[in-house]
């Protein structure tokens, strides 16, 4: 199944809302991991370019340079300087200027803390912000710019890997071990991140969005989310069908009696971006595709198909889900 991708420039707010809405590249960095990484990259690499030259000129002069035109003493000289002196000289600055940047951002007691799980094949996503209570999410991260987070990273079924290019280097996802990542945004923006490590039919079709919010703007949203979700009377049919059909015991709605913990948390998932871990366009017509046949859409998907469910409950399903936000 291919995955359209686009390019945009959006506040984490505005954003457009599509299918791989956002960057996702090492090139288009919002993280001071990142950013540190790009700069010893540019750098290592015109190293590298300057290398290749000097190599490929002595190489040249050697070819064309007439029978004993340097003494034996003087190509020792060469060898000792072009071999020796000059390598260590060039690896010990490298390694003396590098170092410095490779230690870890330090993570403080009164740090956002976020537990993200990989599972199969979408995020489970639980920010525990210090003296408050946890919000559970699934498929979208938000951040604060500017403020420390520590990402602890789990895995509830097979190996998964976290990566977000343009935030921080990828770090794998191992079930029965937690391994934290610490990160810190530098400018506002909705990315895109994507797992980097095999992990079944519909490795391919898990990716998420990252918003890196201004920090007064992720306060607000996260005292919101910690709400029940507003949805319409005109979809109350709707929440009938779901509770009919048993969803409830997968999936949790806060403010209903829905409270399921082996799916993704429905509770605002009428506000996010995409569905499906960041394939599909939020509306009424893909959740209506999902929810009748998610297997056909991921394969490989635990939640099961319903071939039985009519096209109006599916609907009125679908129509239920995207008002909640």
């Amino acid at each position: 199944m291919a995955v359209p991708f686009c390019l945009m420039n959006g506040d984490g707010q505005g954003a457009p809302r599509g299918v791989g809405s956002g960057r996702q590249s090492i090139f288009s960095t919002f993280g001071a991991e990142a950013e540190t990484l790009a700069g010893l990259t540019w750098w290592m690499t015109a190293g590298a370019v300057v290398i290749f030259v000097a190599v490929a000129t002595l190489i040249v002069m050697a070819l064309r340079a007439r029978r004993n035109a340097i003494t034996h003493q003087q190509g020792m000289r060469l060898v000792l300087w072009a071999g020796g002196i000059v390598p260590t000289v060039v690896l010990l600055s490298l390694l003396v200027s590098t170092l410095p940047q490779m230690r870890p951002i330090a993570i403080a007691p009164g740090d956002l803390r976020v537990t993200v799980e990989g599972e199969q094949f979408w995020w489970r996503i639980r920010y525990r912000p210090p003296g408050a209570a946890e919000l559970v999410t699934a498929n979208e991260l938000r951040i604060p710019v500017g403020r420390t987070v520590a990402l602890e990273l789990e895995a509830g079924d097979v190996l998964h890997s976290f990566w977000v290019p343009g935030l921080a280097g990828k770090m794998d996802m191992v079930p029965g071990r937690t391994n934290t990542l610490v990160v810190r945004a530098t400018r506002a923006g909705r990315f895109r991140g994507q797992c980097a490590e095999f992990c079944g039919l519909s490795h391919a079709l898990m990716a998420f969005d990252v918003i890196a919010m201004e920090p007064a703007a992720f306060d607000r949203w996260l005292a919101e989310r910690r709400g029940p979700a507003r949805d319409g009377a005109a979809t109350e049919a709707g929440a009938r069908v779901f509770a009919a059909y048993g969803c409830a015991a997968c999936h949790a709605v806060r403010g209903t009696n829905a409270a399921g913990t082996i799916g993704p948390d429905l509770t605002h998932i009428g506000a996010r971006a995409t569905l499906g871990a960041g394939i599909l366009p939020m509306d009424a017509d893909h959740l209506r595709r999902f929810v009748k046949d998610a297997p056909a859409v991921k394969p490989g998907a635990r939640m099961p198909a319903y071939p039985h469910m009519t096209n109006d409950d599916a609907t009125a399903i679908a129509r239920w889900l995207e008002s909640l936000t």
